[in-house]
């Protein structure tokens, strides 16, 4: 029985960021060098993203905080709380979208109730706390106090393939199971003002969100994506090209611009193990119609479009995400299939479609999948 993604759910937080205007904020703060506002610049300018969503409600002018933490709308400055006032943020904030994503795919599931879920995958690298999200979703959505709960912790952007890997071993192993996988991640609480190219490449790039899934190979006529097989792949440099570690004033991405060079260089070789698991597709992965490609940073995109020669057509996912979303780390590419599995329900595609998908992190470690689109459709 093949272990099938039912839905793909999401939630922001409802605070918008507008790129031009959240670059003319960074731009402005005191003790910026002319080579850091130049950076400012070109990073805003480039990372082609409109808007971006963040819980952090002080991050707009229309909004005046009585005792602000992170922005003074008043004087324009951005502040510096500490790692202990940035994850009491996240604290705070961060159940609201597990719960909003999660409730939204059990309703997108009218044949499972909380009663059929069997396991609960929470991810996030942006905060911690205990008693953890995985034990709140049990709570608020009602499940069996003997829901089996994980967590994965810390992993960066790609921490969505080990999830869904993980929910497809339990599905395999026990048939009956039902696997709710929820993504939620506040990137937005860990900006602040500098001079260093990461730190500003990360306030250009990042933003908050949630995504949920529902996993089971249960029998079920409905539309979703069959999880064929995943691989990982380590490159043989990059370790410290990108990086994700704890400051005293939040966390702190190390995100060097040789990133998408190394991409470039090894993108080819890391799909080659992924390849080989399918009979159907082998070396030439020509065939594949859709790419579900984590949008890391438009030069990301950019380089795997040149490189894997893919049409526009199968970025177009990516870049929409990357422009109304920004980069909502390990949620992100849910967005993406999430886009790929709404436009061809659309179209009423016939199934059988082969979608690959990949996402890039610390290591410099890239995930790979390959899935099969089931729109319900046949012929």
């Amino acid at each position: 029985m093949p272990v099938m993604m039912r839905t793909i759910q999401t939630a922001v937080p409802p605070t918008i960021l507008y790129q031009d205007k959240a670059r003319d904020v960074f731009g402005a703060q005191p003790g910026l060098t002319r080579l850091g506002q130049r950076l400012i610049n070109t990073s805003f300018d480039s990372a082609q993203i409109s808007t971006r969503h963040t819980a952090v409600t002080e991050f707009t002018t229309e909004t005046v905080a009585e005792n602000p933490l992170f922005f003074n709308a008043d004087s324009g400055l951005l502040l510096s709380p500490s790692t202990k006032e940035r994850n009491e943020v996240f604290v705070a904030t961060v159940p609201g979208l597990y719960i909003e994503s999660a409730q939204k795919a059990l309703e997108a599931c009218p044949d499972l109730g909380p009663e059929d879920v069997t396991h609960v995958i929470t991810v996030s690298c942006t905060g911690f706390y205990n008693p953890g999200p995985d034990y709140q979703l049990v709570r608020a959505l009602g499940l069996s106090p003997s829901t089996q709960r994980y967590h994965l912790g810390f992993m960066g952007c790609y921490a969505a393939f080990p999830a869904l890997r993980a929910a497809k071993s339990f599905c395999e192993a026990d048939p009956d199971s039902v696997v709710l996988v929820v993504c939620a991640e506040l990137c937005s609480i860990h900006v602040r003002s500098s001079n260093d190219p990461d730190t500003i490449m990360g306030s250009a790039l990042f933003a908050d969100g949630a995504a949920a899934a529902i996993v089971t190979a249960r029998p079920h006529a409905g539309p979703g994506l069959r999880l064929d097989h995943f691989e990982t792949v380590l490159t043989p440099v990059g370790e410290e090209a990108m990086a994700w570690n704890i400051g005293d004033e939040g966390f702190e991405m190390v995100l060097g611009t040789y990133v998408p060079h190394i991409i470039d260089d090894h993108i080819i070789g890391a799909l080659q193990p992924l390849l080989a698991l399918d009979d159907s597709v082998g070396p030439d992965y020509a065939d594949i119609e859709h790419w579900g490609i984590h949008p890391g940073g438009r030069a990301i995109l950019d380089r795997v479009q040149k490189r894997l020669e893919l049409g526009d057509e199968q970025l177009m996912p990516a870049r929409r995400v990357l422009n109304d979303y920004g980069n909502m780390s390990s949620a992100t590419v849910m967005f993406v299939l999430k886009d790929i599995m709404d436009e061809n329900l659309s179209k009423d595609s016939a199934s059988g479609q082969r979608v690959c998908s990949m996402a890039f992190g610390p290591g410099l470690t890239v995930e790979t999948a390959l899935m099969t689109l089931d729109t319900g459709q046949r012929g």
